[in-house]
């Protein structure tokens, strides 16, 4: 192995053969292939039913759309190569295209983390300050949160790409940059990386960190709230429809930051590669297909309006 000049002089990146021993390749694919498809008619059927619903036409759902639009593309910017890289008897992606899946995959990837976050603010408005949630938490707030939350990413993301550009490449003879994953992520990125890192390890725990303890305090923060508030209803029917009101995010929630903590927030020592996959694998393919299902099937007004869409003349009391 030698080392290259930069990523973008570097023909090809090609993926060591990924779960080794597993399942067959021809397996992998349909499974992969069934996760996609699934991720994607259930999130854009979401999108689909909280546009074309008046009903679903309040702040939860306008956020849970951009959620749902969040979740295809995270899905789309990783699962279609991977279902590439299953068909294909030496798996590899171009260094440009490695580059640009890197970074979209953040983009979409700490996009939806702060979504996530804001919905949990619009549950605590809703449950603890119901009176003034139609002021606080309209439309035109929520497009702006969700404009933000897109802002925030693209920056966070074109930070990292640009401390990537000028890291030398342990390449083969060949000229090309064995990858131990199956998308471009950061991780596997560095440990190919025959320059000194630090900086790039730095950012990930100081910026990226930041940025994953700000949303993470707000949830925890409007969840203790949240849970006060509950406690003092008087009914257990209150107590319990607040509740159902918040099950579904909370356990996207603790779902989505447990993999993403698990992967970037461990010392490097720590992490094996297997575990990185497996963790990667859950937050970049089973959190976009299990979201829209987790909403949808705990949620009468979803249910009802996927109703309304498959039978129009339905009429809902």
């Amino acid at each position: 192995m030698v080392c290259s000049s930069n990523a973008s002089h570097t023909p090809i990146f090609l993926l060591v053969e990924l779960w080794k021993g597993g399942p067959p390749q021809s397996l992998l694919f349909l499974l992969f292939l069934t996760v996609y498809m699934g991720a994607i008619v259930g999130n854009l059927t979401l999108v689909l039913l909280i546009t074309q619903d008046s009903r679903l036409n309040t702040p939860m759902y306008y956020l849970l759309r951009g959620l749902s639009v969040v979740d295809t593309g995270l899905a789309t910017v990783t699962l279609p190569q991977l279902l590439v890289h299953l068909a294909s008897a030496q798996p590899s992606i171009p260094a440009v295209r490695c580059l640009i899946q890197f970074f979209f995959f953040y983009v979409f990837g700490v996009t939806d983390t702060l979504v996530v976050a804001v919905m949990a603010l619009d549950r605590y408005v809703a449950i603890c300050d119901p009176l003034h949630y139609p002021v606080v938490m309209n439309q035109q707030v929520c497009a702006c949160l969700l404009a933000s939350c897109w802002l925030v990413s693209f920056i966070h993301s074109l930070l990292h790409a640009g401390l990537l550009l000028p890291l030398q490449w342990a390449v083969d003879n060949e000229g090309a940059i064995h990858l131990p994953h199956f998308f471009c992520d950061h991780r596997p990125l560095l440990k190919t990386s025959c320059s000194d890192t630090q900086t790039n390890e730095l950012a990930i725990f100081l910026e990226g960190g930041l940025l994953m303890l700000g949303p993470c305090a707000l949830i925890l923060l409007s969840y203790a709230c949240i849970a006060a508030t509950i406690l003092h209803l008087p009914s257990a029917a209150g107590r319990k429809r607040a509740f159902s009101t918040c099950g579904s995010h909370l356990t996207m929630v603790t779902f989505l930051y447990g993999t993403i903590i698990w992967v970037y927030f461990q010392p490097p020592s720590q992490n094996s590669q297997e575990q990185d996959m497996a963790a990667a694998v859950m937050y970049t393919a089973i959190t976009p297909l299990a979201n829209p299902f987790v909403y949808s099937l705990r949620n009468k007004d979803v249910k009802g309006a996927l109703s309304r869409l498959l039978v129009p003349s339905q009429v809902t009391p």
